[in-house]
């Protein structure tokens, strides 16, 4: 019996009869990516150095400015059609568009190892050290075959198949339960208005929660293009990953405050019932692999278009497996903060260019043969918006970097947009 995939749209523009996704589609898929294991990890980076009310104002503005700026860059994709890597070639140029590409693919791919390690750490966590040192490169294996096999299928599958019939349910109940166990316990009001031991200015941390949300927008227009209207997709993700990030970035916090266990899923497990909200959690961790891998794939197409896509997933899930079989879970922050320096000011490049110089109209063939094949100016303006940001980073931490480099990338590109056109 021969096996039938579901259709690959490639680096083409998704006809209309296959946009179907509404507003509820998307809530649920960027709440549901919004959510996980690496975001409670990256939620417990900002405590003990802020105290519990300053992670939550944090997490809320943060979540609020990040989302927003994801929701607009998959305006692109939900109006055309097209995937984030394809659209930059409107802004970039065909050839300009290959270096985020690059980019995004080594992104994905770490991040992609990244899940692999800490789910499978969650995994041993909850059914023991079975296999002994075996155990883990295991469960690394068997949710690389899973997440393969969702990849395969493809978003529209994934999202209303497997999130909406089962996993967003089961990630939400599960949430709830470990909420209502922190909150629950005496000394809960107490720790909450603990002060903190400072170390970590809160411009810094507001960087890491807004790095979350903006380490998505690479891939939103490989979702948000099956859109029916471009508002439901905008509106849907806005709302979905706001809530579920500041939820999120929250509880991570609030678990190590309120347990004392600086391991993140070992101060899940001793909650009441906690292995089993952990499992629950497990599940739907999946789909943000899925959505790494997939992603992945669409982005190697914008550089070999001929290979198929199911081949490309393959080729991504080995590599992961290596990764996550030899790299330990270390240095996160800075990976976070590595993405934020690389996406951010290429986000106000995209901002600019389609929002202010363009009104948001692009002519498809742009995104084709007939488009520029270099954009310097706006490649330019990138590196100069991610030189601010590592500047700020490293030297002026108390001023943050995030909205910084968006804003100045913004002038730049204006600014040389201003002047006289190559011949």
């Amino acid at each position: 019996m021969k096996i039938r995939f579901p259709p690959e749209w490639g680096i083409n523009p998704v006809p209309i009869e296959a946009k179907t996704l509404r507003f509820i589609d998307y809530l649920v898929l960027w709440s549901s990516l919004g959510v996980g294991l690496l975001v409670f990890l990256a939620g417990s980076l900002l405590y003990p150095s802020l105290s519990m009310l300053e992670v939550l104002i944090v997490s809320l503005i943060g979540s609020i400015i990040g989302s927003f700026l994801l929701a607009s860059a998959g305006v692109i994709g939900s109006r055309y059609g097209v995937p984030t890597m394809v659209s930059l070639r409107a802004i970039l140029g065909i050839k300009g568009s290959y270096f985020p590409t690059f980019l995004n693919i080594i992104q994905l791919i770490g991040w992609t190892g990244f899940e692999f390690i800490i789910m499978s750490k969650a995994a041993t966590s909850i059914f023991g050290d079975f296999l002994g040192e075996l155990t883990e490169p295991l469960w690394i294996l068997i949710f690389a075959l899973f997440c393969t096999l969702l990849a395969l299928g493809g978003p529209i599958a994934v999202i209303r198949q497997w999130l909406e019939k089962a996993a967003i349910w089961l990630i939400y109940a599960s949430t709830i339960w470990i909420t209502i166990q922190i909150f629950s316990k005496p000394k809960a009001l107490t720790n909450f208005l603990t002060p903190g031991l400072g170390g970590l200015p809160i411009p810094l941390a507001l960087d890491l929660v807004i790095a979350m949300p903006i380490s998505w927008w690479p891939l939103i227009s490989d979702y948000n293009r099956f859109a029916k209207k471009d508002r439901d997709a905008f509106i849907g993700t806005a709302i979905g990953y706001t809530i579920a990030n500041t939820w999120f970035y929250f509880l991570g916090a609030a678990i190590i405050a309120f347990t004392g266990i600086t391991d993140i899923i070992s101060s899940i497990s001793i909650l009441f019932l906690g292995t089993l909200a952990l499992t629950l959690i497990l599940v739907d961790e999946t789909d943000n692999a899925f959505a790494d891998i997939y992603s992945a794939a669409v982005s190697l197409q914008n550089l070999f278009p001929k290979i198929k896509q199911r081949k490309l997933i393959l080729i991504v899930v080995a590599i992961s497996v290596i990764l996550a079989l030899t790299t330990p879970l270390t240095r996160y922050e800075s990976f976070l903060l590595m993405i934020g320096a690389l996406f951010t000011p290429l986000l106000g490049v995209l901002f600019s260019d389609f929002f202010i110089l363009r009104n948001g109209k692009y002519k498809n063939e742009e995104f084709y043969n007939k488009g520029k094949t270099i954009n310097v100016k706006a490649l330019i303006s990138w590196f100069l918006g991610a030189l601010i940001y590592f500047i700020l980073v490293n030297f002026y931490p108390w001023i943050g970097a995030s909205l910084p480099s968006f804003f100045a990338t913004i002038i730049f590109n204006l600014c040389f947009s201003k002047l006289k056109k190559e011949d």
